[in-house]
């Protein structure tokens, strides 16, 4: 196929060209009814391309412009199939659980999974079997998960329908896909793999293989992430037998917003094709500016960087050299207080933990914007706190180890609850997820029980600045849980 083309966003551009009187949706009527200060800010064109996706050959009718282009990304990722998602990764989370799982089933994931996935679980009414993530105890990172964790857990379990795995994690360090891949098919079952944070993968040879490539039977990239999509522009991709095609199709349907975002599917056209004829070229000096920035860091006494060296431990297979985690917690400041210095110099960060700060390396990136933050770093590595963080007392194994699961997330959630102070909730049954935000792993899951373990660590995330999410009670003075 001609990846050179982008026909969604080209047939976009074209329906927008013709002056018409029009009466569909939105309501702006392409500009024309829009705030002078909304025209102002995002400019004429913009507007006339925020159309409603069923217009002219967009989407709805055979051979339709979306077709041409969910077919162009499927041939560029090597996929059976390939759908466009307007609500981002969660959205292609939740297809994957519920097009592959009916209530009651049992799906094994990793513990340190995003809370999309949990989400996910809970809408489709989905009980998890987790698998203990590997703990870096430098980093204070948890990273994989290990196909002889795959294949114990498959042969204890027979009843479980799918295997749903994050690779690469937030901070770029990717399990041994192809090895679960294999435990999944000897058993007969499909690997979901949320591969949000690899969109650009199959792109570059110095890049970590992506998960189709390795055997994964369904997968989500997040093409807002770290490609030139906009924001809540994702992709589903389907390849093999052990998915039923036009049951994504139904399920992606079902749960996508019946008024897509033209402006985010013509996004990720376009940066499908930009990584299909530029990519190689623009990730070269992506990794490049990535790599150079890492070196320079790692020479400063109290700063130290994620890299190449965990291949082989904590179940990391490949690392993600686009991907500049710091770990800051030798300077006797968290990451959270890291991450509100660098701010204030002008310099934004994709996150911040307890112990680091992460920065996105990608195409848009220059020297000069790399120069900035590691001058920044150094100026705060350069004039340390005198109060020194002791992480080892915060970062518990425990919290690590897979809690005890009394009910499913879906039955904590719908079960008859109380709000209960946090310090009183020891022993109780959570009936809300606690995440820290990013990077979104939740500390707890509906339906697990409370430990003195977990409930110190929320308080200690809240007291060092961490944002919590999923709770009604976003400051953890309260935490509602299952009446017993």
């Amino acid at each position: 196929m001609d990846q050179t083309h982008a026909p969604y966003f080209e047939a976009l551009c074209a329906y927008a060209q013709v002056d018409r009187a029009a009466f569909h949706t939105p309501g702006h009527i392409q500009g024309k009814g829009a705030h002078p200060a909304m025209r102002a800010a995002v400019g004429e064109q913009m507007l006339r391309l925020d159309i409603s996706p069923g217009l002219g050959n967009l989407d709805g009718v055979p051979g339709s412009a979306l077709n041409q282009a969910q077919a162009l990304a499927a041939e560029a990722y090597g996929a059976d199939g390939t759908w466009f998602l307007a609500n981002g990764s969660t959205l292609g989370n939740q297809i994957m659980v519920t097009a592959v799982c009916h209530p009651g089933d049992v799906i094994l994931t990793s513990r340190n999974t995003h809370r999309s996935i949990i989400s996910a679980l809970m809408v489709a009414g989905v009980r998890p079997l987790y698998i203990p993530a590997e703990l870096d105890p430098e980093s204070h990172i948890a990273h994989g998960v290990t196909p002889a964790q795959v294949e114990q857990n498959l042969a204890a379990h027979p009843e479980v329908r799918a295997v749903l795995i994050v690779s690469p994690t937030y901070y770029g360090v990717c399990s041994d896909v192809a090895g679960i891949a294999e435990a999944a098919h000897r058993h007969g079952v499909p690997l979901l793999v949320d591969e949000a944070w690899g969109p650009h993968f199959p792109f570059h040879p110095d890049l970590p293989p992506h998960a189709l490539s390795q055997g994964a039977d369904m997968t989500v990239t997040g093409a807002h992430k770290l490609l030139s999509a906009f924001l809540q522009a994702s992709m589903l991709h389907v390849q093999g037998e052990l998915v039923d095609h036009g049951r994504v199709e139904v399920v992606n349907r079902m749960l996508q917003s019946t008024s897509p975002s033209c402006l985010l599917r013509a996004s990720i056209d376009v940066a499908r094709m930009q990584m299909a004829t530029e990519g190689e070229a623009l990730l070269t000096t992506a990794i490049g500016l990535a790599e150079e920035a890492r070196a320079r860091i790692e020479e400063h006494p109290l700063l130290s960087c994620l890299d190449k060296r965990l291949i082989g431990s904590h179940g990391v297979v490949h690392f993600d050299p686009t991907r500049l985690s710091v770990n800051v917690i030798s300077t006797g400041f968290t990451g959270y207080e890291v991450e509100k210095m660098l701010f204030e110099a002008g310099v934004t960060m994709e996150m911040a933990d307890y112990a680091n700060v992460l920065a996105n390396v990608t195409m848009g990136h220059r020297k000069e914007d790399l120069d900035r933050f590691v001058a920044a770093l150094f100026h705060i590595a350069d004039h340390p706190s005198e109060h020194s963080v002791k992480p080892q007392g915060f970062v518990e194994r425990a919290l690590y180890e897979v809690p005890e699961q009394v009910l499913s997330p879906g039955e904590a959630f719908h079960a008859t609850q109380e709000r209960v102070k946090l310090a009183d909730a020891v022993g109780r049954i959570s009936a809300e997820m606690a995440a820290t935000y990013p990077p979104g792993i939740p500390v707890v899951v509906p339906g697990e029980r409370l430990t003195p373990a977990l409930v110190a660590h929320l308080g200690a995330q809240v007291a060092a600045g961490g944002r919590i999410v999923g709770p009604q009670d976003p400051k953890l003075d309260r935490i509602q849980v299952v009446c017993e």
